[in-house]
């Protein structure tokens, strides 16, 4: 099934319009907004859709995964011919929490997947995000990247998550884990890696859904 475009920042679809750059996308919400791409299942062939759209632009997992996870969800957002911003879910169990999900999001200033994905109000983690120590940290490549909490008490979800934000190679760095008690797994020297240059070895990569709601 071709994937259908929808708005960046909510769950409505989109419409293709004209504009003075050429042709563009408007939510019935949010107005003139960016295209986010996203399959109806993740899988191998979604993935390689994906890596083609995304050319350029760094689409983040842990790696390895840990036996038991698997891949569940893939996005990405574009601009024209411009990519704006990546999402990929995995998902596993621990001991302590049971069921996990975890999010993680690269994008560029003022895209507002991460803030659609952590149920936060702003496009961005907000002024002071940086006052204090940073909560965790992840390895990015050969990179530490310090990820600061970010509140969700304005959020109008209930949803049970806990959220960490940062900067990575001039771009911002989400991660969402849900339930929130599970952020501690990321306190375990999680490695991301930027998987579009991998190769042969994502045709062993594990799939499964269905995709988390956000």
């Amino acid at each position: 099934m071709p994937v259908q475009p929808a708005c960046s920042r909510c769950s409505a679809p989109v419409v293709s319009i004209a504009t003075e750059a050429g042709g563009g996308w408007s939510c019935p919400e949010h107005g003139p907004t960016h295209a986010l791409w996203r399959p109806a299942s993740a899988s191998y062939d979604a993935l390689a859709s994906h890596l083609g759209r995304t050319r350029g632009f760094p689409t983040y997992l842990p790696w390895p995964l840990s036996p038991g996870w698997s891949v569940s969800d893939l996005a990405a957002v574009t601009d024209g011919e411009r990519v704006r911003g990546t999402l990929t879910c995995v998902t596993g169990t621990s001991e302590l929490d049971g069921p996990v999900d975890v999010l993680v999001v690269s994008e560029e200033p003022g895209t507002g997947l991460g803030a659609r994905v952590a149920g936060t109000p702003h496009d961005d983690p907000g002024l002071g995000h940086f006052e204090g120590q940073p909560l965790v940290r992840v390895r990015l490549d050969q990179k530490q990247v310090p990820l600061w909490s970010v509140s969700t008490s304005a959020s109008s979800g209930e949803w049970d998550r806990s959220v960490v934000a940062g900067e990575a190679f001039g771009r911002w760095l989400w991660i969402v884990v849900r339930p929130a008690s599970a952020v501690l797994l990321l306190r375990d020297d999680w490695i991301l890696r930027d998987v579009a240059p991998v190769g042969p070895p994502l045709v062993e990569l594990p799939f499964a859904g269905p995709a988390p709601p956000w």
